[in-house]
């Protein structure tokens, strides 16, 4: 062991991982809550709360974040802070209702965040709101980050964002789907930062048990939708019009467990890949790529992210011209049995 003739004190790792754990009570947080707004799984949270110090740096760091334990100034670190308070709101407002209410996703659900960078205007909250409406990417019957045109439901302005939840049927308004799938809570910040938090379209069929499935298409239609919405907003926030504009985007699944991948929403389509029972609860997928040109490169962006949500049900071998024919499919405006049309 090396003499120690620095300044900087040996990293006492059982000390920060029972202040972690302190505060992590302390804020009321559950481990598994905690896992999700790191976007680790909840072995490693696990893993890092029993003190075991095989974990990558990154993923410490990731957890050390959620209780302010990394002092480490960014843009990264600003978009973490967004989504991590974009979740406690969304507790928040979720807390007072039935522990079984679908407005819970008491059966798991999907959180897609991105961020932009680069030379990016800072619109006034109501141009910006003017600004997300122009953005929505309408190619399936539910486009993430939607307008709903009744009062009641639009979009609000919370604390210098835009927010919207469309809460469930029978509680502050009157609604007309009452199931995970349509119970969004989205935010969005001038600088471009969205998140968009959404119950699973499968959990709501009659024909399966709640939390039994994953479909195999309906996560490439909405990463694909949501990368779609990031090119849209880049192009209406950009300062310049040449200006080079990058997309943070990450997409965390939960509640994977007990799940098998099967072709639900579309049987007939050549994405014809179904798998075993996950093997692991949760999801992290992530991507940064350039604001241009995402639509003629959706397939390429999408495959090594599909590829590891896949890996997950025991799939291999991703087919990447079923990948892209899938793509053209829902660029044409013919993704499959789309269920639901907004009102």
């Amino acid at each position: 062991m090396p003499e120690n003739t620095g300044n900087v004190a040996p990293l006492a790792w059982s000390r920060f991982v029972e202040e972690t754990l302190r505060r992590r009570k302390a804020e009321g947080l559950t481990q598994k809550e905690h896992s999700a707004l790191a976007g680790v799984s909840y072995p490693t949270m696990a893993a890092f709360e029993r003190g075991e110090t095989t974990l990558t740096l990154a993923k410490a760091f990731d957890i050390l974040r959620v209780v302010g334990l990394v002092d480490e100034p960014g843009e990264e670190d600003a978009q973490l802070r967004f989504v991590r308070d974009g979740v406690e709101r969304w507790r928040q407002l979720v807390a007072p209702l039935p522990q079984e209410s679908p407005a819970r996703f008491p059966h798991g659900w999907y959180r897609i965040d991105y961020w932009l960078e680069g030379d990016l205007r800072m619109p006034e909250l109501s141009a910006f709101e003017r600004i997300l409406e122009k953005a929505v990417v309408r190619k399936t019957g539910w486009p993430p980050f939607w307008f709903p045109a009744r009062e009641a439901l639009r979009p609000r302005e919370v604390d210098g964002l835009i927010e919207c939840w469309m809460a469930p049927e029978g509680e502050d308004v009157a609604r007309g789907f009452n199931d995970p799938a349509h119970c969004d809570f989205w935010r969005a910040a001038p600088s471009g930062r969205m998140l968009l938090i959404r119950g699973y379209q499968e959990d709501g069929a009659e024909t399966f048990p709640a939390g039994s499935i994953l479909d195999t298409t309906l996560p490439l239609w909405r990463m694909a939708e949501v990368l779609l919405h990031a090119e849209r907003l880049a192009s209406l926030l950009r300062a310049d019009g040449d200006s080079a504009v990058s997309v943070h985007f990450r997409a965390l699944y939960s509640g994977l467990g007990g799940r098998v991948l099967r072709s639900w929403a579309n049987p007939l389509i050549d994405l014809l890949v179904e798998g075993h029972a996950a093997r692991s609860d949760e999801a992290v997928l992530e991507a940064t790529l350039s604001a241009d040109g995402i639509e003629g490169r959706l397939a390429e962006i999408l495959l090594p992210m599909l590829t590891s949500l896949y890996d997950r049900f025991g799939v291999a071998g991703l087919s990447p011209n079923r990948i892209e024919a899938e793509v053209q499919r829902l660029l044409a405006g013919r993704p499959g049995r789309e269920r639901h049309r907004p009102a």
